[in-house]
């Protein structure tokens, strides 16, 4: 579809000219020799890019804009013989796009109106992808019909409309994430930055250099000034995932940040102030880490203002169905297939306890649709832990027992390391990403 353009030039020699070129550029254009009548064409059509001379019979360029710029998508370009910086500026300021001052090359012409409509592309894209992220987390993509899931639902209503620091509690795969996006994006700080960051990810060494930043020199490797994950946060929201994995010194200069929105950038001197809202997570139960010594007493009563619980898929099993419904449309609709399970399948579905949680299910029904070739879902396309009911025989199974094993070495060697998990992933040949994810799937803590 042809973008159209509003065109007023009293001068007929010039508006001709000008027609012609924007024709030959593929564009629909709509002249008129005065401003009366671009107004009235104007308010009762839909244009795309607006070009106006500044001197006309009836009008001046300062009205056109104004009247224009109303419409906030249609950019004006205004054209001028007795261009000055003083009119220059105050189109700017009405809100025209640019101006171009006569006599100017068709070429100049014809590149700015094409970086005017590019600019209003981008716009429109922007406030549709922000629609679409509102849409999103509007609450309802975390699918649940149970009396627990109905009571987070309702605290998220509640705690979006405020900056209270919020704790989101509960064991891995249940959702914690989703409910800290889902806070952001129903927030009045929905149109600023959520940063996100995995506490148990970040690099050893360099944690309060990726969470404050760092000056040049500040250590070795340190060629520039970095800004930290709060600064990239400021007027936004920043997500503390696994929050129990920060060293102690490090949690302390969090504290300060919850309580004075201060902080320095590693090496620097320089008091940095912030306005960011805090949403912490954890798979593990702080209080516990506290008095392990562990985890900051103060810290943990400064993160805990507003604590919501995820329960886990086992404790509401009416949600099961629900959910695989939604994945099963979120999936089937990717990759334009209507598929369902049997009533079998779905048994199965129901009696296994996930320890996975909600992410183990998706997986699951992910997994199931991709690989269906008749669009019906039977035992035999489950995957063989669930058909063959691995959790009623624990503990019998020679995986459980290879498990077992591997638990009680990854244990043996943090032990040998006194805890630092950069030098038990070395003696065990794996990466500290892949490390950390054992010691979350079997429950160790260091």
């Amino acid at each position: 579809m042809k973008e159209t353009v509003l065109l007023v030039e009293d001068d007929k020699i010039m508006r001709i000219s000008l027609e012609d070129a924007l024709k030959r550029a593929g564009y629909d254009v709509a002249s008129f020799e005065t401003g009366t009548e671009a107004l009235h064409a104007f308010r009762n059509n839909s244009f795309d890019v607006a070009i106006t001379d500044f001197r006309l019979p009836d009008l001046d360029g300062f009205d056109i804009i104004k009247e224009i710029t109303k419409k906030q998508d249609v950019p004006v370009i205004m054209m001028t013989a007795y261009g000055t910086i003083k009119d220059a500026v105050e189109a700017m300021k009405l809100g025209a796009f640019d101006y171009l001052t006569k006599p100017f090359a068709l070429d100049e012409f014809l590149l700015l109106i094409e970086r005017a409509l590019l600019i209003k592309g981008l716009k429109e894209e922007n406030i549709r992808l922000k629609k679409d992220l509102n849409r999103c987390y509007s609450g309802r993509n975390i699918t649940g019909e149970s009396a627990e899931i109905k009571k987070v639902f309702s605290l998220i209503e509640k705690v979006s409309a405020s900056d209270a620091t919020v704790l989101i509690l509960g064991e891995s795969g249940t959702g914690k994430e989703l409910v800290a996006t889902t806070i952001h994006y129903q927030s009045n700080r929905r149109d600023r930055p959520l940063i996100k960051v995995n506490c148990a990810a970040l690099p050893e060494g360099l944690t309060e250099s990726e969470l404050f930043g760092h000056e040049k020199g500040a250590f070795t490797g340190a060629v520039r000034r970095k800004p930290g994950r709060f600064e990239a946060a400021d007027g936004g929201t920043i997500f503390l995932d696994e929050i129990a994995d920060l060293p102690l010194p490090t949690q302390a200069k969090i504290l300060r940040v919850i309580q004075e929105r201060q902080f320095d950038r590693v090496g620097g001197t320089t008091t940095l102030t912030v306005d960011v809202r805090i949403i912490a997570a954890s798979n593990r139960a702080l209080e516990e880490e506290v008095k392990s010594g562990r985890f900051r007493e103060d810290l943990y009563y400064r993160l805990n203002v507003i604590p919501i619980v995820m329960p886990p898929l086992r404790e509401r099993r009416e949600d099961i169905l629900p959910l695989i419904d939604f994945f099963m449309d979120k999936y089937g609709s990717g990759l334009a297939k209507t598929v369902r399970f049997t009533r079998e399948a779905i048994g199965l579905l129901l009696a296994y306890d996930y320890p996975g949680n909600v992410r183990e299910l998706e997986n699951i029904v992910e997994r199931c649709i991709t690989l269906s070739s008749s669009g019906t879902i039977d035992k035999d396309d489950m995957p063989a832990f669930i058909v063959n009911g691995e959790q009623s025989g624990k503990g019998l199974r020679l995986s459980d027992v290879a498990s077992d094993a591997e638990k009680n070495h990854i244990m043996k060697v943090l032990k040998t390391t006194l805890g630092n998990k950069t030098k038990a992933a070395d003696m065990l040949g794996i990466s500290r990403k892949t490390l950390w994810e054992k010691m979350n799937a079997y429950g160790i803590q260091s």
